[in-house]
């Protein structure tokens, strides 16, 4: 991906399955045999920075994940040789539940002239006979970072680790054709296959129209582009493309691409910004076009995540009828630091997604294995929060954790009124009413990886305004510009506004924190932030956990669940 040039790249390849796991082996550790937090505050390379649950290859570099006869695999790029971007290879770990991951050997390197000088991102597709293909970018010419597009097979397909991976000789399968910027042409997405033909979609910009090329074949050996790519707009380079069919409104079941969907969803990730953003729509089969439901949609787009999030894919678990979303978060440090430390990158927590009621978003969820992990639960109900108040969570290592809250707005009367000028800017709204910004309702919500002294503190929280009809408009925020004592750090404040009817004054959160990730779900999953933070105090057990009210209206928490989180098998023995 052209991006990889400049800053440590995105992606991850999210290869599907035929079945779920059935019974898994799990291995538990207790964060009691994590070491104290050391006198003197660490700086960003301590290795209690370094996540807990969420995936992390044993070192280096990562961005990334399929599943196949009872295994889930994850292929990320990883650079063996340092935690920088470089020498690339598709890395494999393998997990029966998505929670517990066991290294294997990379899946593939460079070995063949088309794929030479890289093997960058792709996607993979169950073939009618069950076995897997994989479909990737390689680089065949470092001069220029030709791009072209190459395939591989599993040697065994009765091997269902899926260890080794051969390379046709036919490869490439598809190049840039003359008008196509062969330095911007990558990133292949899973391919289905309707009226005779199989398709699959390439990620390419001409003219700074980013646009989704649509490739298609007959024997899944030799690809002709279409006339006219599946869809484009005024965004710049389109990379990491997914494309796949949701149920109907109010439906959480996924559907696989041999099935009718009611609605399509077409997401791209912008290099221009590194977000990745979605629409909702319907797509035409016989002419290969895809038309968003909002007419504006390609000018004011959905985000998956309003944070730390990039390069996603999807896959469809065929066996709990679900689509899996993975995203990727990087680093926020400097490349001597990821140097230091010995990794870079992480994956964020699986998530179901399916289509919201209105049929206007998608809701997400972390996937349900995810709580094998929680131990046992602290709670805390019926507490009402007064203005400029705040309370501790205790009983858990507020490190590493999971938490679940539902909050009540005694009165929407002293909601600020809403500057219009903010409208397609949550973010900059966030920035200037951040959470020591004292409001009418809000700011209120989570203290997250807080310092006794209350120097280190993230905040995710809520804020309501009042449009100029009067109608209420939520803000969810992450706030993490004093999350650090470290010198010289990034540290962005992330928001996106919340569509969710707030009028009986209900709203609910849920956040997964992990030392140096806060992942939080707001109103069920219709606004999502994830962020990175790195303290320098509020680490191992001297992190805490507070709800706060910054607001001038009193809050409730009708009820509040946290569980400290343990440690999962994440790539031991590598």
């Amino acid at each position: 991906m052209g991006a990889l040039l400049r800053v440590l790249a995105p992606w991850a390849v999210l290869l599907l399955a035929l079945q779920l796991a059935s019974a898994s082996h799990v291995i538990h550790r207790s964060l009691e045999d994590e070491a104290a937090p050391p006198s003197v505050p660490p700086s960003i390379v301590s290795p209690l920075l370094r996540t807990g649950y969420h995936f992390q290859p044993p070192k280096n570099w990562i961005n990334a994940p399929m599943y196949y006869k009872g295994w889930y695999h994850l292929f990320y790029q990883y650079n063996p040789k340092g935690a920088v971007w470089g020498n690339i290879v598709w890395a494999h770990s393998v997990s029966r539940d998505l929670v517990n991951w066991i290294p294997l050997e990379p899946a593939i390197a460079p070995s063949i002239p088309s794929d030479k000088h890289g093997c960058w991102s792709g996607s993979a597709t169950i073939l009618p006979d069950g076995s897997p293909a994989i479909m990737y970018t390689g680089i065949s010419r470092p001069d220029i970072n030709y791009q072209v597009q190459n395939i591989a097979f599993p040697k065994n397909k009765s091997d269902p680790l899926l260890r080794e991976w051969v390379k046709p000789a036919y490869n490439p399968i598809a190049v840039p054709d003359a008008g196509i910027n062969a330095t911007q042409f990558r990133d292949p997405t899973t391919a289905w296959y309707a009226d005779g033909h199989w398709r699959m979609l390439i990620g390419s910009v001409r003219y700074d129209r980013g646009m989704a090329l649509v490739y298609r074949s007959r024997d899944f050996k030799r690809w002709v582009k279409a006339k006219h790519p599946l869809h484009s707009a005024l965004t710049g380079m389109w990379e990491c493309p997914d494309f796949f069919p949701l149920a109907g409104t109010g439906q959480q079941n996924g559907l696989d691409f041999s099935e009718p969907g009611a609605k399509y969803v077409l997401k791209n990730s912008l290099d221009r910004n590194r977000y990745d953003y979605y629409t909702i729509g319907k797509y035409d089969k016989r002419t290969d076009r895809y038309v968003p439901d909002d007419p504006n949609g390609d000018q004011h787009r959905l985000r998956y995540d309003y944070g730390n999030f990039y390069a996603s894919k999807t896959f469809y678990d065929p066996v709990n009828r679900r689509r899996i979303l993975w995203g990727w978060a990087n680093e926020s440090d400097s490349v001597t630091d990821d140097r230091a430390k010995d990794w870079a990158g992480i994956q964020a927590i699986p998530r179901k997604i399916w289509l919201d009621p209105s049929g206007k978003q998608l809701l997400q969820w972390p996937i349900e294995e995810i709580e094998k992990l929680r131990g046992k639960p602290v709670s805390v109900s019926g507490k009402v929060v007064k203005p400029g108040q705040h309370f501790e969570v205790t009983g858990l290592g507020a490190y590493q954790a999971d938490v679940e809250v539902s909050f009540e707005v005694s009165s929407l009367a002293k909601a600020e009124p809403f500057d219009p000028a903010y409208a397609n800017d949550a973010q900059k709204l966030c920035g200037v009413k951040g959470a020591d910004v004292k409001g009418g309702v809000g700011p209120f919500g989570l203290w997250v990886l807080t310092s006794a002294n209350m120097q280190e503190k993230t905040a995710v929280f809520f804020r309501v305004f009042k449009d100029g009809y009067g109608k209420p408009k939520v803000l969810m925020c992450t706030d993490p510009t004093k999350s650090s004592l470290i010198p010289d750090l990034y540290k962005p404040t992330f928001a996106g506004f919340v569509d969710t009817d707030i009028s009986s004054g209900k709203i609910s959160l849920r956040s997964l924190i992990d030392r140096s990730v806060v992942e939080s779900f707001g109103a069920g999953g219709r606004t999502c932030i994830l962020s990175r933070v790195y303290p320098s105090i509020a680490i191992g057990k001297d992190a805490h956990l507070y709800v706060f009210n910054n607001g001038e209206t009193d809050i409730k928490v009708s009820h509040l669940t946290a569980w400290e989180m343990k440690k999962p098998l994440m790539n031991e023995g590598a």
